[in-house]
């Protein structure tokens, strides 16, 4: 008999407050076995009737026969019994519960600098493996979050009208000045600019053939991949909406032409000043894609790893989603656990092509 049931909703799994997941951020975390996605959502497998948590060891099943729900007593009630192996119908594991009461705190008062023994205490753990445990599950620290909230906290309040001087103190740096040290890293511009929505940043573009390449005075700030040159640049004006972006086919000719040869197979190698807004987290994944010798690739998992936070996979992932410079920074070397071309936003098939050019042979199927 074939067991027939809706779509499952978007289920929430993201331990920042970010928002909702979708099924294919679900599916991601069940490929991962992110053991910070257990909890969140369960996955169902109709061919055998059996649900299982994100990081259950057994085999991954094909997405076609998957089905996720909020709960497991909603995979219960559709007729799937519990794994026998992750136990998933049990509470989530004590680290990850305590990780994610001190993420809400932290949340729920994103302006004050919370000392790392005050959380502990309210995790009932020591600050020691409070802070081990964070950077595990996570691949940062209590401080770094932190340090993310209140950066997300003062844009935010830029957004909605407040004057720098008072979104700096609001958010909780207690200074201007250290504000100033973190404005390009967490910004990329000045406080005053971004506030004006980026107003009085310069863009120069050009395109080549499936490709658009924008640059500041500073570097170049976007490398799209895509057939639709005018998709791409709505792209680039939705990106940096209160830019004066300009056409520059004869300024960027030569970096265009780079672009080109290498799309082309004629190059390996890329080397472009780069201008990009990102986290510290966000860096050090670019900077550990880019080590990756051409031809290869590595999972999310063992950039992870690499990165010196083994259970971030599915952070690695966003991470990879939210480069803005395709190719230079060369997110399409990230790849599935078990091999498998898996989520790329240019396209699988341009993650393909880019892998078949640098290896000089043909690439594997996408993940079902």
């Amino acid at each position: 008999m074939t067991r027939t049931s809706p779509a499952p909703a978007p289920v929430p799994m993201d331990p920042g407050g970010v928002g909702e997941a979708s099924v294919e951020e679900c599916w991601q975390a069940v490929l991962e076995r992110n053991p910070f996605a257990d909890g969140t959502f369960v996955y169902a497998v109709r061919s055998t009737g059996i649900y299982c948590r994100p990081s259950c060891p057994s085999r991954r099943p094909r997405r076609s026969v998957v089905e996720f729900y909020a709960t497991p007593a909603g995979a219960g009630a559709a007729g799937f019994r519990a794994c026998r192996r992750c136990r998933p119908e049990l509470r989530i594991s004590e680290p990850i519960a305590r990780v994610r009461l001190v993420c809400r705190r932290m949340e729920m008062d994103p302006e004050r600098a919370l000392r790392l023994v005050d959380l502990a205490e309210a995790a009932g753990c020591s600050a020691r493996a409070l802070q081990r445990t964070f950077r595990q599950l996570l691949g940062v620290t209590p401080a770094e979050y932190a340090a993310a909230l209140r950066s997300a906290h003062f844009k935010a309040l830029l957004r909605d009208g407040a004057t720098v001087t008072d979104a700096t103190y609001a958010a909780g740096f207690g200074s201007s000045s250290r504000l100033s040290e973190r404005a390009d890293e967490r910004l990329g511009m000045t406080p005053g600019v971004y506030r004006r929505g980026g107003a009085g940043q310069a863009l120069r573009y050009t395109q080549g053939a499936g490709f658009l390449l924008a640059a500041t005075d500073r570097g170049f700030c976007a490398l799209y991949l895509g057939a639709d040159g005018g998709r791409m640049l709505e792209a680039l004006a939705a990106e940096y909406p209160a830019a004066t972006i300009a056409q520059d086919d004869a300024g960027l000719h030569s970096w265009r032409e780079m672009v080109r040869r290498h799309l082309e197979g004629e190059s390996v190698l890329l080397e472009l000043p780069l201008d990009i807004i990102a986290t510290a987290f966000q860096i050090r994944v670019w900077r550990a894609l880019r080590q990756i010798p051409p031809g290869e690739t590595r999972s999310y998992g063992e950039i992870a790893k690499a990165i010196g936070a083994p259970r971030s996979a599915r952070a690695v992932g966003v991470a990879c989603g939210r480069n803005p410079v395709s190719v230079v920074v060369p997110c399409h070397r990230a790849v599935g656990a078990n091999g498998a071309l898996t989520g790329y936003r240019w396209g699988i098939e341009g993650k393909r092509r880019l892998l078949e050019l640098e290896s000089g042979r043909a690439v594997g199927p996408a993940e079902d």
